[in-house]
Order: structure tokens, then sequence, then C-alpha cells
């Protein structure tokens, strides 16, 4: 630590001896790499995903830890029940866990473990993009020190006006949507915003924000309206569904009771006792 502010302080007389032999003010600018990397999507979602990972690789290593706890408590209930050879067995199968536990977990948190591994993949492009950036910063706005306040180097105090992140930020961005551009307008007009300064695209990006506010509000109405047409037409549905069933329900009770009726003229209450009668009377 005592290295790098030396090296800090260094620096702050370097420049104050550029500014006695050139006579004019030497720029400084810093940035924030946390804050750049917390505001880039690519690295938020891919740094979740590694997370998620961190959590799972946490329960594996607790299950280990458990199932080796839980043979020790094993070994020390039925100890007195064993011969010498099996509890060195038994200690022998709890060491072979022990290590492969550790070897686990070196595997995954160690310094060339899984965690450090992944972490320097996922920040080493943004860092470098970054550093691209500020070359080009630096060189555009001449500046003739940009530093790292995220990093060890102690600064005392730090102007805002002279905090880049923001341009870095928005190169990053602009790089991402240069990518992303499916047509040559799109790319023209991706390009026209990088001759702007901050203040003015400050005000486009307010300008497309409250254009893009508008159209999501305009979609909500639109969608509301659907819904609410939608929501007329099934009940309208409903009821000549509910009508159609009734009617139909009608008809089916009008043909029984003719048919009944029909059945009734046909054979009539006491018909085929008549008929015995007469045919007793015959004998």
């Amino acid at each position: 630590m005592k290295t790098k502010q030396l090296l800090f302080f260094a620096l702050v007389m370097l420049c104050i001896s550029f500014t006695a032999q050139a006579q004019r003010g030497v720029r400084i600018g810093y940035i924030d790499m946390e804050y750049i990397l917390e505001n880039v999507p690519e690295y938020t979602e891919a740094s979740t995903q590694l997370e998620g990972k961190v959590q799972r690789w946490k329960q594996d290593i607790e299950k280990k830890q458990k199932a080796i706890d839980q043979m020790k408590l094993n070994l020390s209930n039925e100890r007195v029940l064993l011969t010498k050879e099996l509890v060195e067995e038994r200690e022998e199968e709890i060491k072979i866990e022990e290590d492969e536990m550790l070897k686990y977990q070196q595997d995954r948190f160690g310094p060339n473990g899984d965690l450090m591994i992944q972490r320097r993949q996922l920040v080493q492009p943004i860092q470098d993009q970054v550093f691209n950036i500020v070359q080009e910063i630096a060189e555009a706005k001449k500046f003739d020190f940009i530093f790292d306040k995220s990093a060890d180097v102690v600064m005392l105090f730090a102007a805002e006006r002279n905090d880049i992140s923001d341009q870095v930020l928005r190169s990053i961005n602009r790089a991402a949507k240069r990518t992303e551009a499916v047509n040559k307008k799109e790319k023209r007009e991706i390009e026209a915003r990088d001759d702007l300064s901050m203040e003015e695209d400050a005000a486009v990006t307010e300008r497309e924000e409250a254009i893009e506010a508008k159209k999501d509000e305009r979609e909500k109405i639109m969608e509301e309206r659907k819904r609410v047409r939608d929501s007329i037409r099934e009940a309208k549905k409903l009821e000549f569904e509910t009508r159609r069933q009734r009617l139909l329900d009608e008809r089916k009770r009008r043909q029984d009771s003719i048919l009944e009726a029909r059945q009734n003229r046909n054979n009539p209450p006491g018909a085929g006792d008549g008929e015995e009668d007469g045919d007793g009377g015959g004998r």
C-alpha cells in the first residue's frame, strides 16, 4: 500500500513539474471501474449466473461436511463395539472424505479455483474495452493522467467534473448498440450520437426516454382497450351460448312431450285387459 501511495504522490509531483514547465494546467481524470461494471448489463447478468454457481458450490460443501460429521458421530457411538482394525478403517474412510471435500473447496474457491478464473474471464473483456476507451478519451480530451478510483491508489480528493466513468459507459453501450444494429440507418444514428457532448447526449437521451414513455403509455391504453373488448366479446359469446342451449333444451322437451303423447295414443291404458276378457268369454 505504501508503495502505491508513494507512486501516487510521485505522479502528483510530476504533474506539478509539468505545470511549471509547460505553463498550462495538467488535466487529470479518473474512472470508477466498480461503477462501470455495475452498469454494464452483460456483466451484471453474468455475475448473477456466477453467484448462482457459487451458492450451489457452497451447498455441495455443506452437504459433504454434514456427511463427514455424521460419519464421525457414528464412529464415536460405535467405537466400543468395533475392533481396532474396523476403527482404523472407518477413520481412513473419514480421512478420504475430508481430503475430497478440501480438494473440492480448493478447486472451487482457491486462488486458482473456478471462482477466480471465471471472475477474471468475466471482468477481463470489459477491462480491456475500458482501457482502449480511456486511451481514446485521453487523446481526444487532452488528459495527462487518468486514474481508477476503485483501485488501491489513494485519492484524497476527486472533483466530480473529472470523472469520465459515464463517458466510458456511453462508449461501451454505443459499441454494444453498433453490434446490435441491423441496418445502415441505425449505425449512422449511433455514429451521429458519438459526436455529441455529454450534455447534448443527455438531452437527446431524455427526449428519447420521454418518447419511449409516451409509447409505453399508448401501448398500455391500447392493451386495456383490447382487454375490455375481449371481455365484452366473451360476455356476449357466453350469453349467446347460454341462450342457444336454453332453446335446444326447450326444443328437446317439446319433442319428448310429443313423442310421449303419440305413444299414449297408440297404447291407451287398459287396451290389453279388454282383449283378455273377450277371449275368456268365447271359451
